[in-house]
């Protein structure tokens, strides 16, 4: 088993010679456009310490991706093998190179997945390897990569500007004192990587540790947040210290987009019974959606985007979130009803086009029943691209044939790469360039739009809608 990385020119497109002409075409004018990056999950501090080091290629590659060790679990390796550490601590496996050795025995696994399609472009593209990985080749790559992440050229905010990377935000808690956003604003650093709030662990009542998480934001903003109002009051408090920081955005994810809005005192009476402890599931369903009509008012009154992501089981291995925790492969999608669950939200909000709220799911079988009419509609509705495990081809063209027809490109918030796994962005952003192009190719050859409106409608796709939904 040898060979080198196959990552030919026209790669993604379809095997229609003139459509595949064309798309190419398209692609050869926004493949180089600057990466917006409104929405994931790179820790701040890789760009705060201007000398910080990813460690070594299973640090990189295997360790901190889920999207890695969900397929590997699932052909029975063990997390602790592949240096996972548990809860305690505990990390059963501390040889990297045999870490690294298991992965490349295994990587054949990742053939024809989002996974392997972005690993593939990571090593040929950002690491110049040529080779195949395999288990012949693991320790000779895994030399290759540990070289490249020992030099200067691949500290994290060298990569940024090599990545032409225009805007990065990150995700953190409502709770969080941001001090890594500081720091780097104070360094001069000239890259633009900026907060999102993410407030679920003090909204939703059901989450874990949520009365630790409500503490630490009334240690944070010095509320003592001892009923409903004091918590909108120390919730606005953040989100204008996080749009001091250069947020743009908020982040809300729960298991359906139910929306209501209560009476003040009924809140109040909510909130007490989590004080309490005695919150039932029901309570937490009802305070969640309450809470989201609550930010939507937020979003309107300071001007940050809304984002809502929706349908994901958390946690679904209860044997694997006991010794492991969270983020551990096992978020399953659900299915969700958006038309009855968003009214009352979209009813007294939806209307104002100084909100934007940009929807995510889990559940496609929404996509043309449900969502594109509903963006289609309302001028403070957006669609956020194929999320999580349709980040894929197939699952850009399933929604590219699904959403579009119904809510137009302009109704769309563009394409976010949502990752943890910083060397994997420029990667993600190629696919969905390849998959845009084509798609709009394919409009082409069928004489639905003219090439011209095809070549704005790519910009638009790979740059423009997230600038303009993020207000980046």
């Amino acid at each position: 088993m040898s060979g080198t990385i196959y990552l030919p020119d026209d790669r993604y497109f379809g095997p229609d010679a003139e459509q595949k002409e064309t798309a190419l075409h398209l692609y050869q004018a926004v493949k180089d456009l600057p990466l917006i990056c409104p929405h994931g999950h790179v820790d701040p501090r890789v760009f705060a310490d201007p000398n910080y080091s990813f460690g070594s290629p299973a640090d990189l590659f295997i360790i901190p991706d889920h999207y890695v060790f969900r397929m590997l679990h699932s052909q029975g390796i063990t997390l602790g093998q592949l240096g996972i550490p548990q809860r305690d601590g505990v990390t059963y496996e501390y040889d990297h190179r045999k870490v690294w050795q298991l992965f490349a025995e295994n990587f054949y696994l990742f053939h024809g997945t989002p996974t392997g399609v972005w690993l593939a472009y990571e090593f040929k593209i950002v690491f110049g390897i040529d080779q195949k990985l395999n288990g012949k080749t693991a320790q000779t790559i895994y030399d290759q990569v540990a070289d490249k992440l020992a030099s200067p050229g691949f500290r994290p905010r060298h990569l940024y500007a090599r990545f032409n990377i225009e805007a990065l935000s990150t995700t953190d808690a409502a709770s969080d004192p941001l001090e890594h956003h500081r720091a780097l604003r104070e360094s001069g650093w000239r890259g633009k990587i900026i907060p999102t709030m993410r407030p679920d662990a003090v909204i939703n009542l059901d989450a874990p540790n949520w009365k630790a998480n409500l503490d630490a934001l009334s240690a944070i903003t010095n509320i003592a947040i001892t009923n409903y109002q004091l918590l909108i009051a120390a919730l606005e408090n953040r989100r204008a210290y996080f749009k001091q920081h250069g947020a743009t955005a908020t982040d809300h994810a729960a298991l359906t987009p139910y929306t209501n809005e209560l009476a003040s005192s009924e809140a109040d009476a909510i909130f007490q019974r989590a004080l309490r402890g005695q919150a039932t599931a029901d309570d937490a369903t009802r305070f969640t959606g309450h809470m989201l009509m609550q930010f939507a008012r937020m979003s309107i009154e300071d001007g940050l985007t809304m984002q809502l992501h929706v349908g994901s089981f958390r946690n679904h291995n209860e044997n694997l979130f006991a010794r492991f925790g969270v983020d551990k492969g096992a978020d399953i999608p659900t299915a969700t009803e958006f038309t009855r669950n968003l009214r009352p939200l979209l009813n007294k909000y939806g209307n104002d086009p100084r909100l934007t709220l940009i929807l995510f799911t889990l559940d496609e079988a929404t996509y043309a029943r449900e969502l594109a009419p509903l963006a289609g509609h309302y001028p403070a509705l957006k669609l956020g691209p194929p999320w999580w495990f349709f980040d894929s081809l197939n699952g850009m063209n399933r929604y590219f044939d699904l959403m579009i027809e119904t809510a137009g490109i302009y109704n769309t918030a563009g394409f976010n790469d949502d990752t943890r796994a910083f060397c994997s962005i420029p990667a993600r952003h190629d696919v969905w360039r390849r998959a845009s192009c084509n798609w709009l190719a394919g409009m082409v050859a069928r004489g639905m739009i003219d090439l011209d409106e095809a070549g704005e409608m790519a910009n638009a796709l790979a740059y423009g809608l997230a600038k303009k939904a993020y207000k980046l």
